[in-house]
């Protein structure tokens, strides 16, 4: 249980962003989106602003100073968050709804997103790219995974002959995540030697002032876990000069694009929720929509003028 300060007048800004945070339900992901939005938060409004003192409009002008011309998506991410920390605060403090004056945008569903089947063939077999970045998207790709869940597998988690991998999904179950002969065929490659530690490791060992926790230390090289962060920055880089935006992919367009594969190649539903980790066909379902490729593909195969010939 989270411990509340007993300050006069109730906690800062500072002190419930911090007990918020310090939450144990929260996975990687969400508390990683949380820390941003809180962070601009106490940037723009104080550390020592008591929260109780704290209006709506303060709040909602904060938003349209940082977030006025963000895409609707990321508009949206950050005032979840708000009203996240503002129902939970609320359940311990009179406060003020600060996320009463914020709207959510309308988002529009971007069908670009899924990446073509052949740009999907085509980088397993560039001989450019390093070994451990080729089993990270392979795997990605083939287990459909959420990305913090295979960056945080262990050598120890691996069950090679079985081509599958133990993780903990978002909300907390510890569960398997499955994939492919190519994966398979990579990862002994990755891990020769290594019988401990990280799977997927940083290129140099950490300094001095950044050493990590032993949990995501090599015992044999000394090598810190690759952190999300590097990971997507990686992949966009490996994908830019294929993107027709030039920004290059997203890790999670890699198991958005999977999940819309298996689906145009008939998987149920239940399968899908299986591999992938979902909990409800309400949040599958963006996944599972036909492709451009795939619609035009068929329109092709019953075309009259096609059978004609």
């Amino acid at each position: 249980m989270t411990r509340i300060l007993p300050l006069t007048g109730g906690p800062t800004l500072a002190d419930a962003t911090t007990a918020f945070l310090n939450r144990r339900d929260l996975d990687a992901d969400t508390l990683r989106s949380y820390r941003q939005t809180l962070t601009r938060l106490r940037a723009e409004l104080g550390d020592g602003v008591l929260l109780s003192d704290l209006a709506a409009e303060q709040v909602a002008a904060v938003f349209t100073t940082a977030w006025s011309e963000a895409a609707a998506r990321t508009w949206n991410r950050h005032r979840s968050a708000l009203r996240s920390f503002t129902t939970w605060a609320a359940a311990r403090w009179s406060t003020t709804d600060l996320a009463v004056l914020i709207e959510r945008r309308r988002e529009n569903a971007d069908a670009t997103k899924v990446i073509d089947r052949h740009l999907i063939e085509a980088l397993w077999q560039r001989q450019d790219l390093p070994l451990r970045d080729k089993t990270l998207f392979r795997l990605l790709y083939e287990s459909a995974a959420r990305s913090v869940e295979a960056l945080g597998l262990d050598v120890a988690d691996v069950v090679p002959e079985a081509k599958r991998g133990r993780v903990r999904r978002k909300g907390g179950a510890t569960e398997w995540i499955l994939w492919q002969s190519g994966t398979a065929r990579l990862l002994p490659r990755l891990l020769t030697g290594r019988t401990s530690g990280p799977v997927f490791l940083t290129d140099r060992r950490p300094g001095p002032a950044r050493t990590p926790a032993a949990v995501d230390l090599c015992p044999l090289t000394g090598r810190a876990r690759l952190s999300y962060e590097r990971a997507e920055y990686l992949f966009k880089q490996t994908t830019k000069n294929v993107d027709p935006t030039g920004a290059g992919y997203t890790l999670h367009q890699l198991r958005h694009s999977r999940l819309t594969h298996l689906g145009e190649d008939g998987w149920s539903s239940s399968m899908l929720m299986a591999l992938s980790g979902h909990r409800n066909l309400r949040s599958l379902g963006i996944y599972v929509q036909p492709s451009t490729e795939a619609v035009a593909a068929a329109l092709a195969d019953h075309d009259p003028g096609r059978r004609r010939h």
